[in-house]
């Protein structure tokens, strides 16, 4: 089986491309720096040429309005080109509780992303991933200064990027689900509570201050950002992955 991964240099991209080097199917990673732009379609139909299973991993370059679009394009663009080629499944990345946090356009954008392949012409399969340990540190950079990070006490349950790659590389050598698969780390945080503990392993002495109304994490409800029952849950500890990072 021949499987391209778009967005196959960056955070999980690369983790799905290392676990899918240890297989026997046949792996292409492709980025911008590759010569591939999902936007125009530069690139893509020799990027699908002879593919089986083509997963997108790419990202919008911002979180706001534009994000709308960026989505839109893309995913027409990649389903097109996907038909064409006669490739038989596509794979996106969502988040988990997308769907309940329409007060951010982001998390809309990533909404039409996946109703944009739900009515395609390419079986498919979503996975939907809660929040990285790798992003921690940008998340606390959105709202802090030389003394303090303010975070909202949203819950929160994140996963290693390793976790999500293997993830998605054992859906992308799978049949297509013509649904979507869940995944989650193993620990539940309230987001500030999550801080301290990222500034403790840091060494870094500034105070996190709680406030519900900081950063864009200020807008998910409840437990929307909470694996349900149906989720897969991945081994990887928080604090396992920070002694390591």
């Amino acid at each position: 089986m021949k499987i391209a991964v778009l967005g196959g240099t960056g955070t999980v991209g690369s983790q799905v491309v290392r676990v899918l080097r240890t297989t026997e199917h046949e792996v292409v990673p492709h980025s911008r720096s590759t010569g591939l732009d999902l936007l125009d379609g530069k690139g893509l139909p020799d990027a699908l040429a002879g593919v089986d299973v083509v997963v997108n991993v790419t990202d919008a370059p911002s979180s706001d309005e534009a994000s709308l679009e960026f989505f839109r394009t893309t995913m027409n663009t990649l389903l097109a080109s996907a038909a064409s080629s006669g490739v038989g499944h596509a794979v996106i990345l969502s988040i988990i509780g997308v769907d309940l946090v329409p007060d951010h356009v982001y998390y809309r954008a990533k909404v039409l992303q996946e109703y944009i392949l739900k009515a395609g012409p390419v079986p498919y399969s979503i996975v939907r991933a809660s929040q990285f340990f790798e992003f921690m540190d940008t998340v606390m950079s959105w709202t802090s200064d030389n003394e303090t990070v303010r975070l909202p006490p949203t819950l929160v349950q994140p996963i290693a990027a390793a976790d999500v790659g293997e993830a998605v590389a054992r859906v992308c050598t799978d049949t297509p689900l013509q649904g979507i698969r869940n995944i989650a780390g193993p620990e539940v945080f309230a987001l500030d509570e999550l801080g301290r503990i990222t500034l403790a392993a840091r060494k870094d002495n500034r105070q996190v201050v709680t406030d519900p109304t900081a950063g864009i994490y200020a807008m998910v409800p409840g437990d929307a950002l909470i694996a349900k029952s149906d989720a897969i849950i991945a081994q990887t500890t928080y604090r396992d992955w920070l002694a390591h990072n």
